[in-house]
């Protein structure tokens, strides 16, 4: 049948409403195609409001308005979804930049010996200081520390300035200040890293307080206890990162078990070997027990020894060394860890009551393997004599005294310790 150019004419007008609508389905379907690769590929698809209405108008109208709303409205929905993501991606980029700037450390194979010891005072302005400059102070026990580390507690100040925070009149006041050329001889004598969150670091002050970071520093000993502070000593490709606590305002708050974990968190960064140092515990042979909870002391907030010790194991500590209550306490094993929870005196000239269980003390010689796991320890026994000099104690009394105060205060999570001072995982 042939048509006359009007009925083509009428034909075309009829059709091509048709093929708009149809045009329009057909850049919809092409633009969700498009949308829906972009999203499996990553990318972001940045369709602003504007942007997408300009899309639609074609297909808008009285009967095509609702159909290009939807397709708009989809979009839309769509470009939130890509824009959230790309936000999150980004994000992600930042942190694992940041990771990248702090590499992992590197797996390494090996052991390191750990030795530490309690309550060091090399002297007192009241009470005098060692004869000698403290040369002879250790005499008798240096060859006693063979570790990679050797940690102690120095209480008191290495300064010549300050004032002390003791009134002349003072009682029950102690103020610890001596030469900062004391510093030698505990360097000589093998010390390697002396803690300084302790309650008689700012005996005399702020600036004394630096002037014994400095004397340390000088005589290339390490200090741990300052806020957000962590040391780290290399014994060959061995990591030993060491962190200093006490509840005292100088010094990195125990009491604040939150951000003490989150330290000892970043110090697992830092090292393959992670040591905590603390300074808690009331003072005194009545307080040679552990008891969970604060513990107070002339009015002071000891802190909670228990509880932050195992939170600290929990953060990744792999040994933990306290002092503080001039006393020795028992030895607790916790998740494969070891607690020392308190080493008592260990050198204080003419300032500590040697009564009863103060004179006892020792060092403790604990081998770590590189991923922290324990392969060895060991209390060796000394004590004080004279105006608090300390030696090796033949009669090995710390033994017994550490033995049965972890037994009674830890039970199955007490540490062992033989007739020669060998510490031993408890029975299963």
């Amino acid at each position: 049948m042939r048509l006359s150019d009007a009925n083509k004419r009428a034909v075309v007008l009829l059709t091509l409403p048709a093929l708009l609508a149809v045009s329009a389905t057909l850049l919809v379907l092409e633009l969700t195609r498009a949308d829906d690769h972009a999203a499996e590929q990553g990318a972001l698809i940045d369709v602003t409001s504007n942007q997408a209405a300009a899309v639609t108008e074609p297909a808008t109208g009285a009967e095509g308005g609702s159909g290009a709303a939807t397709a708009s409205g989809t979009i839309e929905a769509r470009a939130e979804k890509q824009t959230a993501r790309a936000k999150a991606q980004k994000a992600k980029r930042k942190a694992q930049a940041k990771a990248r700037r702090q590499p992992p450390l590197p797996e390494v194979d090996g052991v390191v010996a750990i030795d530490a010891v309690g309550d060091i005072v090399m002297g007192s302005p009241t009470r005098g200081v060692v004869p000698g400059g403290g040369r002879a102070f250790f005499a008798s026990v240096e060859s006693m520390f063979t570790g990679d580390v050797v940690l102690g507690n120095l209480e008191g100040t290495l300064a010549t300035g300050g004032t002390s925070h003791c009134a002349p009149d003072a009682e029950n006041c102690f103020s610890f200040r001596s030469s900062p050329g004391e510093a030698r001889w505990l360097r000589r004598s093998g010390f390697t890293t002396l803690n300084l969150a302790n309650n008689h670091a700012f005996d005399f002050g702020s600036g004394a307080l630096r002037e014994t970071r400095r004397a340390l520093t000088d005589r290339r000993l390490d200090h741990v206890g300052a806020p957000g502070q962590i040391t780290v000593r290399r014994i060959g490709k061995i990591r030993v990162a060491v962190v200093g606590f006490s509840t005292y305002a100088w010094g990195a708050d125990m009491r604040d078990v939150n951000a003490a974990k989150a330290l000892v968190r970043k110090a697992t960064q830092r090292g393959h070997v992670v040591v905590v140092t603390m300074h808690s515990g009331a003072e005194g042979a009545q307080y040679q027990h552990v008891k969970a909870g604060d513990e107070y002391f002339l009015g002071q907030n000891r802190g909670d020894s228990v509880r932050f010790a195992r939170s600290v194991i929990d953060a990744g500590a792999d040994l933990v060394v306290g002092h503080g209550p001039h006393v020795l306490r028992g030895m607790e094993w916790y998740k494969g860890r070891l607690i020392a929870y308190s080493l008592g005196n260990f050198a204080g000239y003419n300032v500590f009551n040697l009564d009863g269980p103060r004179a006892y003390s020792g060092v403790l010689k604990v081998r770590l393997n590189a991923d922290g796991t324990w392969v060895s320890g060991e209390l060796a026994a000394t004590k004080l004599v004279g105006r608090g000099v300390p030696v090796r104690d033949r009669s090995e009394r710390a033994h017994a005294l550490v033995r049965k105060l972890s037994s009674a205060d830890f039970g199955r999570r007490a540490v062992r310790v033989s007739p020669r001072g060998e510490l031993l995982r408890p029975r299963s």
